[in-house]
């Protein structure tokens, strides 16, 4: 029995579609400075999850092998000697809203270190994924992605496949569903409504992440392209681009926008829009999703 054939028995393999190859308008000049330049992109044909991977998922493939994440590990003093004894402690970033409005340029103000916190404790050593088997899996470093997909005969997409994906066959204008972000009030995707980082009243009342399929599906058939969590893709940032990690490692592009995706923070719950994460890095709005290449 393969490792995916092991998944379907348990009942917990991802559904795949199948995606044609095509060429596209990659990037954007309207939003941020690094979704430019704009470019013809092609792509081959390739399957990607219906989906990102939920918690369900994830958890038989720890069953099956064992796998510990990052976040449940710790760092090593050698290699974070300016970290003290609790920093360097099993744990990941959890977001806190805050009481009231706070400046914008300190992320630090709303996202805070928690140690105990790993993908079965998302928002730390208290908390559950009880009753969140559908909800995508979160507190997930690029490495945990990796090594789910090479468990299934899988990888992480590169940016141009997600992005692709993500667009649903069309031309975001900016969104894969047209111009506004809530069409006649509805919303379409996992995002912040309300002041952020201290009032979010919910898309459709998801506060946090939504079960996988909860909001509509775009036009390849593909849930959560946009909203609800970050996912991981295999691309690597150029050192020269953005702000360094500060100790050396090497960050990779997240897509999609996330559950906390706010349109006066971050208005990045879009196909074209980018994020650089340091790929070591584990919130409880990041996951992922995996793909196959046709032969």
């Amino acid at each position: 029995m393969t490792r995916a054939d092991d998944a379907c028995a348990r009942g917990v393999a991802p559904t795949w579609v199948s995606l044609p190859g095509g060429t596209f308008r990659m990037g954007s000049y309207d939003f941020y400075p690094d979704e430019g330049p704009v470019r013809t992109q092609n792509v081959d044909g390739f399957e990607i999850t219906q989906g990102p991977i939920t918690n369900a998922q994830f958890a038989a493939f720890v069953a099956a092998t064992g796998y510990v994440t990052v976040a449940e590990r710790g760092l090593e003093p050698a290699s974070f000697p300016h970290l003290d004894s609790l920093e360097r402690s099993p744990g990941a970033l959890v977001f806190t809203p805050t009481s009231g409005p706070v400046d914008f340029r300190d992320w630090r103000v709303w996202w805070k270190w928690v140690p105990g916190t790993q993908w079965r404790h998302p928002l730390g050593p208290d908390s559950d994924i009880a009753g969140k088997e559908s909800h995508p899996v979160v507190q997930i470093a690029c490495q945990d992605a990796v090594a789910y997909a090479g468990w299934i005969g899988a990888r992480l997409p590169t940016e141009a496949e997600h992005e692709y994906a993500a667009g649903g066959g069309v031309e975001p204008n900016p969104y894969a569903w047209g111009y506004e972000r809530d069409p006649a009030g509805v919303a379409m995707a996992n995002t912040w409504h309300g002041r952020f980082p201290y009032l979010n009243t919910g898309a459709r009342g998801w506060v946090g992440t939504s079960p996988v399929g909860v909001f509509p599906p775009n036009g390849f058939g593909l849930y959560d392209c946009i909203g609800n969590v970050w996912e991981w893709t295999a691309e690597v940032v150029p050192a020269s681009v953005g702000e360094p990690s500060g100790d050396g490692i090497p960050r990779r592009v997240l897509k999609g926008g996330s559950h906390l995706s706010a349109p006066e923070y971050s208005l990045s719950y879009r196909p074209a829009a980018r994020n650089a994460q340091a790929e070591d890095s584990a919130s409880n709005h990041i996951g992922f999703r995996c793909v196959r290449s046709l032969r």
